[in-house]
C-alpha cells in the first residue's frame, strides 16, 4: 500500500484531487477514497500499485503551489529526523554571510553556489572558502548569526511535533558549529553534527578541523544514529537542499529535497518547493490539530 499526499495549503480543491485519484487510476493503480488531512490544506490518496509510476504520474500535475509526497504507506510516520541546516532549517546559507562581512560575498557564494549544485567537490570547496576567511575576528561569527541568520517557516513546528510523537532529531550540517549548535538549540535538535572553524588569537585561522563534515558524514550519521535507536533506514526521514545532502537523502525511508537543487530534485523520493517544513508533518500524516507549534 501506498500513500499519495497532496500539499497546496489553502488552495487545494476537490477537484485537484479528483485530478490525482484520475492520474493514478488511468495509469493502473487501485484508488482508494481519499482522506482530508486538513480540508483545503492536505488530503491522502491510498492506492495499490507502482510507487515509481504514481510518483512519475503524480509530478505531471501543475498547479503552482501543489506539492506531492508518495510513499509507501506503512511506514510513514518517521521516528528519525536527519536535517541538512543550511537552506533547510535556516533561510540563509552563513558561510555567504560571514564572506559579506569581509566583502567578498559574491567571490564565497558563487563557490557555494557550485558546490551546493554538485558542480565541485565539497571537501575541496569548503576549505577554499573557510581559507579566504582566515583573519577575520571571532567576534562577527556571533554578529552574522544574530543579524543574519532567521529560522525557515516550520522548522521549530516540524521538529517539535516529531520529538513530541517519539522521534529523536538530529541536525547534520556542512556548516560550522558556531551557527548549528545555536540553531539546534533554538529549534530543539537532541544533536547537532557540524565543522569547526579553526581560531587563534580571536581570529578565524581559515581551517576547518577534522574530520569534515562532508556528504559521507551526513550518511554515515544518519546510519549511525539509526542504528543506535533500533530503527530500520526506513522509519527515518532527511531533508536537505544541496548536492552534499543526496546520500543521505536516498539511503533514508523518506529523502525530501526541500527547495532543492536540481541534482537534489531528480534524486530526492520527493520535493517541496511552495510549502513551508510543516509540508512533512501532512506528509507523515499528521493533521494540523496534532502539531506542536513553534
Amino acid at each position: 500500500m501506498f500513500v499519495a499526499t497532496l500539499i497546496a495549503a489553502g488552495k487545494l480543491t476537490d477537484e485537484v484531487v479528483r485530478e490525482a485519484i484520475d492520474r493514478l487510476d488511468a495509469t493502473g493503480h487501485d484508488v482508494g477514497a481519499p482522506h482530508w488531512l486538513d480540508v483545503g490544506d492536505a488530503a491522502d490518496i491510498v492506492f495499490q500499485g507502482s510507487l515509481v509510476s504514481a510518483r512519475k504520474e503524480l509530478a505531471l500535475m501543475d498547479h503552482g503551489a501543489l506539492d506531492v509526497v508518495v510513499q509507501p504507506m506503512g511506514d510513514r510516520t518517521k521516528k528519525l529526523i536527519v536535517a541538512d541546516m543550511d537552506s533547510t532549517m535556516i533561510t540563509v546559507e552563513c558561510i555567504d554571510e560571514l564572506a559579506d562581512y569581509a566583502g567578498i560575498k559574491d567571490q564565497i557564494a558563487a563557490i557555494t553556489k557550485r558546490a551546493m549544485k554538485g558542480e565541485l567537490d565539497f571537501r575541496a570547496a569548503l576549505l577554499e572558502r573557510v581559507a579566504l576567511l582566515g583573519g577575520m575576528a571571532e567576534s562577527v561569527l556571533v554578529e552574522c548569526r544574530m543579524e543574519r541568520v532567521k529560522l525557515t517557516r516550520g522548522a521549530r513546528t516540524l521538529v517539535q511535533t516529531m520529538k513530541a510523537h517519539g522521534a529523536y532529531s538530529v541536525l547534520v550540517s556542512g556548516g560550522f558549529t558556531a551557527f548549528a549548535g545555536p540553531v539546534g538549540e533554538a529549534i530543539g535538535f537532541d544533536m547537532v553534527v557540524a565543522n569547526e572553524l579553526g581560531i587563534a588569537g580571536g581570529k578565524l585561522s581559515g581551517t576547518v578541523s577534522e574530520p569534515i563534515v562532508d556528504a559521507a558524514a551526513k550518511l554515515e550519521t544518519l546510519k549511525a544514529e539509526a542504528a543506535k535507536h533500533g530503527l530500520p533506514l526506513g522509519e527515518a526521514l532527511a531533508v536537505g537542499d544541496g548536492a552534499n545532502d543526496i546520500p543521505m537523502l536516498t539511503a533514508a525511508g523518506l529523502g525530501v529535497g526541500y527547495h532543492p537543487h536540481a541534482a537534489v530534485g531528480e534524486a530526492a523520493d520527493a520535493v517541496i518547493r511552495h510549502h513551508d517544513l510543516t509540508a512533512l508533518l501532512w506528509a507523515q500524516g499528521y493533521p494540523r490539530r496534532s502539531w506542536v507549534l513553534g
